[in-house]
């Protein structure tokens, strides 16, 4: 079963480029970049040559005689004469590239040819991943991929397009769902949350329709994590990141969500942590979000990279490293407990990162104000606050009515209640977040505003 993924409208807009470069499919392990790019592969090319450098280490010898593009092809043909290069027709696919980076300083040469397209997949794992960077530059295309997000999700389910523009239609037009709309799309997100968007997990619900087993898959999921760290760190760091890594899920579980290093190891030092963070970021399996220094235009630069919080890259992950009778519980009875802002902002914090934003949040000196994260439009800077149900949101009024924060003209509240507006402050169920960024393109809010003025 082939569920429908993002990158499958992407890789048919990539081919129809007639100048199009090599492309590398970038992302953590097991969100789906092998399968996907097979499943495009085998429905647009005669001729598909996959080359796996973890399952077929031989194949590493292929630039022996150097990396033009015959050479290459040659010991291609030598260890396997039944792989056929078929030009204009054929894609190369070198999965796995990051055990074996210095493919990709053949790129430029089968860019320049131009008889073959070239796919390359891998995690962004350590050293070997910058190594394709410098090995590559500019002479390749680059397309991040995410584990499923929540649209994803609805597909998954059978939902179509026409669900997705009806539910932006609500938002644009401040259109209040109805009672019956509320539930199931609210039941809906807290099985994606539960489940997360692993490809694996997700096939396994939709074809059992429960829970069954999707625990197992996730533990399994984050021991190979585990594994890439002690695989891919170098010396001292290994344990370095994976106390930082250890250390999220109870820090998330904090009032304070500011990742912090005391509570990591005793006696820790930040110079000697923090590529810790960055490295697990850098592998997609966390996402970073930075301490503003002011929250004002623009986002990039103003920010304090020695203050942050750590999400989970996906939630359901982060919801398998929790105590096992909160675990059992959120399953069962769909009870959050003591977890639920942990969970509602990791939520958020990982639909804006699968929309393509940086994530940032502010926390004034004295405590006294804290916003959960940022975005902007063309020319104004837009708080989110992220709230469970109908919980104050006096950092949101202080930044909107406050003459300090010229940029802030309006904020969104993220929440478990349904489409509303009051005091320059528009509410959206946690369910539609993943459409936000389409929300900010097609929506004007001045509109509301002047009117209300």
């Amino acid at each position: 079963m082939y569920l429908r993924r993002k990158i499958d409208d992407y890789l048919t807009a990539w081919k129809a480029d007639p100048d199009r470069k090599p492309l590398i499919v970038r992302g953590c392990r097991q969100i789906g970049k092998t399968e996907s790019v097979l499943y495009f592969a085998e429905r647009n090319y005669e001729s598909v040559v996959e080359i796996n450098f973890v399952r077929d280490e031989k194949y590493k010898k292929i630039i022996v005689d150097g990396y033009d593009v015959d050479s290459i092809v040659k010991n291609i043909s030598r260890i396997d004469p039944s792989k056929r290069f078929i030009s204009g027709k054929t894609l190369i696919f070198f999965d796995e590239i990051t055990e074996f980076p210095e493919i990709a300083t053949a790129l430029k040469f089968f860019k320049i040819d131009g008889r073959f397209d070239v796919i390359c997949s891998g995690s962004m794992l350590g050293v070997n991943y910058r190594k394709i960077e410098s090995n590559s530059i500019g002479y390749k295309t680059d397309y991040t991929m995410y584990s499923m997000d929540f649209e994803e999700f609805l597909w998954a389910k059978g939902y179509g397009e026409d669900t997705v523009l009806d539910m932006l239609a609500h938002m644009v037009e401040m259109r209040p769902f109805n009672e019956l709309e509320m539930d199931i799309y609210h039941s809906l997100m807290l099985d994606y949350s539960i489940l997360g968007g692993m490809p694996a997990v997700v096939k396994d619900y939709i074809a059992k329709g429960t829970f069954e087993g999707s625990l197992d898959t996730q533990r399994q999921l984050i021991a190979d994590y585990k594994e890439d760290i002690r695989k891919y760190a170098e010396g001292l760091d290994q344990a370095r990141i994976m106390n930082v890594f250890n250390s999220i899920a109870p820090q998330l579980a904090k009032e304070n969500k500011k990742f912090q290093l005391s509570r990591v190891a005793s006696g820790a030092r930040f110079r000697d942590y923090r590529g810790c963070a960055e490295w697990l970021s850098d592998a997609g399996i966390v996402n970073e979000c930075y301490c503003l220094d002011f929250p004002e235009l623009p986002l990039n630069g103003n920010c304090d990279t020695d203050k942050f919080k750590l999400y989970f890259a996906d939630t359901g992950l982060l919801v398998s490293l929790l105590d096992e009778e909160a675990g059992e519980d959120l399953r069962a009875n769909r009870n959050l407990g003591v977890y639920k802002g942990a969970l509602y902002e990791n939520i958020v914090g990982e639909a804006l990162t699968k929309q393509g934003y940086r994530l940032y949040y502010y926390k004034r000196e004295d405590s006294t104000l804290e916003e959960d994260f940022f975005i902007r439009n063309a020319d104004s800077l837009i708080p989110i606050e992220v709230k469970a149900k109908n919980g104050r949101t006096k950092s949101l009024r202080t930044l909107i009515d406050s003459e300090k924060y010229s940029d802030v003209h309006f904020g969104f509240k993220m929440s478990g209640n349904n489409i509303g507006y009051g005091e320059r402050i528009f509410t959206f169920p946690y369910f539609c977040t993943f459409l936000l960024k389409r929300f900010v393109k097609e929506f004007l809010p001045e509109k509301i505003l002047d009117d209300e003025s």
